[in-house]
């Protein structure tokens, strides 16, 4: 399979569902799309509100890319980054946070358990989030996301 990419650009507000099914157009497999659909709207979510302070006049960029092996999706917004290397301990950057009461740090944890892998640019305005093809029992190339060989 030839590297396939697609670039998309939305304003910055809330009303994303129809964008969420628009990037997730390549999963073929409902259980699938249900997970990725909670972390890739956290994701952009995330971008509106954190990054680009719910300014309506910015921007969401989003590439999708589509190789052999991964489906990754870039998501990246217009704000001054999300300084996750001042996070006191990396490996717990995506975990639950041990208060109950946090008003932070959920979203994250729910992005770390929807994706195979979760990347940040190093200015921090930028986050790739990645699922493997074997993922779900995934395997023809060219059949869909999470399509099940018969």
């Amino acid at each position: 399979m030839a590297l396939r990419w697609s670039d998309f650009i939305t304003p910055s507000t809330l009303q994303l569902a129809p964008f969420v099914e628009l990037l997730l157009e390549p999963v073929a497999c409902r259980q699938l799309q249900g997970e990725l659909k909670l972390g890739l709207h956290e994701a952009l979510v995330n971008a509106v509100r954190h990054g680009n302070n719910a300014d309506p006049s910015k921007c969401l960029r989003v590439r999708r890319i589509e190789s052999a092996f991964w489906l990754i999706w870039q998501v990246q917004d217009e704000g001054a980054g999300f300084a996750f290397q001042r996070h006191p301990d990396q490996r717990t950057l995506g975990q639950l946070p041990l208060d109950h009461g946090a008003t932070a740090g959920r979203g994250l944890f729910l992005i770390h358990q929807c994706f195979d892998d979760v990347r940040w640019s190093p200015r921090g305005n930028r986050v790739q989030l990645a699922i493997t093809r074997r993922r779900m029992g995934t395997v023809a190339i060219g059949r869909g996301w999470g399509s099940r060989d018969r």
